[in-house]
């Protein structure tokens, strides 16, 4: 009982999102989405670079997993990530400019090893759903990439965009909910 009330007591003092730098943020991402809506190639350079470093540390995680689980799929999945890892950060500009196709030859592999991880696991009678859509979407996005190189670029940059502004929009409404929450409790 002590600690729900110490709880609803700190909530009310000062909830996590109440501070400026919330709302600041917020509309920083806001500005940077915009940017990188008008400014596409430049986006992609940036990105070329922390996709690469992801697929690194994604890829390092599936190493270590398939370790654990005994999983030469997660491997092999794993594998792949921190090569094409490798290739993104080794060479930023060329990168950029082909990070459509790497991409969608990347989706391409990924979603057919889900495919197979799919199989396998229905086989096992353990759940496989999620898999099997997962496949089927990596799949599906990665012949449409590969087919429009040029829309690939411009659907990276505006998905990027997007998230960015959805994120600052969020943490715009978030530091209002928590100072109109505050102001209802007082």
């Amino acid at each position: 009982m002590a600690k729900v009330e110490l709880r609803q007591n700190t909530l009310t003092e000062r909830p996590c999102c109440l501070g400026l730098w919330h709302l600041l943020a917020g509309i920083l991402m806001i500005i940077l989405g915009i940017y990188v809506w008008l400014n596409p190639l430049v986006s992609l350079l940036a990105l070329s670079l922390y996709i690469g470093a992801a697929l690194i540390i994604i890829g390092a995680g599936y190493v270590a997993s398939s370790l654990s689980v005994e999983s030469g799929w997660f491997m092999f999945v794993g594998l792949i990530d921190i090569i094409i890892g490798i290739i993104l950060v080794s060479n930023i500009g060329i990168t950029a400019s082909t990070l459509p196709v790497i991409f969608g030859l990347w989706c391409l592999v990924v979603g057919a090893v889900q495919l197979v991880s799919a199989y396998h696991l229905w086989r096992r009678r353990q759940t496989w759903g999620w898999s099997l859509a997962l496949g089927i979407l990596g799949v599906m996005f990665g012949f449409l990439v590969l087919y429009f190189p040029a829309i690939g670029v411009v659907t990276i940059s505006s998905l990027l965009g997007l998230y960015i502004i959805i994120y600052g929009i969020l943490e715009i409404s978030e530091y209002f909910y928590f100072r109109r929450f505050l102001k209802l409790k007082a």
